[in-house]
């Protein structure tokens, strides 16, 4: 993960907040005048997404932070927390959907909207989508995950405002429709929050290797200590956009102390500048070290 773009978070999400809060503003103007219960929730739901944009910035700010003496690997770990807090907040809103929605059907509510609802919820659509693709192009330039999380907040706020303006537009028809298009708006929202709680969890629990990256590593040990350097038992560390790399090297035992260091040191130093990534090797001597499986399939 590449090192976030600390001033493209903060200006993705000042705008999403000072967007957002307005858009809230006038949904619940619109459901206030028009009696709509539908479109006063949808304001909620839009006001949240000026929430997770503050802390879209306080975990960015966070994680940028340099090491220190009690993290001493960085605070990047800081935005997959960040994203991860905004997915729960995504489900947390699809219950509420379905809740809603559910006593819509129970109490055989239809949806009453007039002209300003109308207007307003084309307007919402729009800026939220505008947002969405905005924070993604961010999120696939800067490779963060808590700018693309947010991405996905807007994202299903334009989905809500959609729904509801089908309802609009066919539920003077069947009283139903508003409930039942909720229920199926809230599983979107649903799939976006399982999308990026399956992104965040994964790094934070601890990943297995990826084959592509001990295929480069093995390269870079091998052109500098020759075929006879054996890499092997690589574990991986993320923490945010830095990463920690560990693995163990096989080498002629009748190399010095002196000489052995120095070629571990040379190939650490070789994969910091081509990848960006912390190494540390432990070395073992040809003959003294286990018995060592296919490098790349025993990971």
């Amino acid at each position: 993960m590449s090192q976030p773009n600390t001033k493209e978070a903060y200006k993705q999400g000042g705008i999403s907040i000072v967007v957002n809060t307005l858009l809230f503003i006038a949904k619940y103007y619109a459901g206030i005048m028009s009696g709509s219960v539908a479109l006063i929730t949808d304001a909620w739901h839009t006001i949240s997404d000026s929430l997770s944009s503050l802390v879209l910035i306080i975990g960015t700010k966070m994680s940028s932070k340099p090491a220190d003496q009690e993290h001493p690997y960085g605070h990047g770990r800081v935005e997959l927390i960040t994203a991860m807090i905004i997915g729960i907040m995504l489900a947390l809103i699809g219950f509420n959907f379905i809740g809603n929605s559910v006593n819509k059907l129970i109490n055989k509510e239809d949806a009453l909207f007039g002209t300003l609802a109308i207007v307003v919820t084309v307007i919402s659509i729009l800026a939220n989508e505008g947002l969405a693709q905005y924070a993604f192009y961010l999120s696939r330039r800067s490779n963060n995950a808590s700018i693309r999380a947010d991405g996905w907040h807007h994202r299903s706020d334009a989905i809500s405002s959609v729904i509801i303006l089908v309802g609009i537009i066919i539920g003077r028809y069947w009283w139903w429709m508003d409930g039942v298009l909720g229920i199926i708006m809230a599983f979107f929202i649903f799939y976006a929050s399982y999308d990026i709680l399956k992104d965040v969890i994964s790094p934070l629990l601890g990943e297995k290797p990826d084959k592509k990256l001990i295929e480069k590593v093995v390269r870079i040990s091998n052109s500098i200590g020759g075929t006879k350097i054996k890499p092997h038992h690589f574990h991986v560390h993320q923490y945010g956009y830095h990463t920690e790399l560990t693995f163990h090297i096989v080498m002629d035992g009748d190399l010095t102390l002196k000489e052995a260091h120095n070629l571990a040191d040379e190939i650490e130093q070789k994969i910091h500048e081509e990848l960006k990534i912390e190494s540390t090797i432990h070395v073992e001597p040809e003959g003294d070290a286990a018995t060592i499986p296919d490098i790349l399939k025993d990971q």
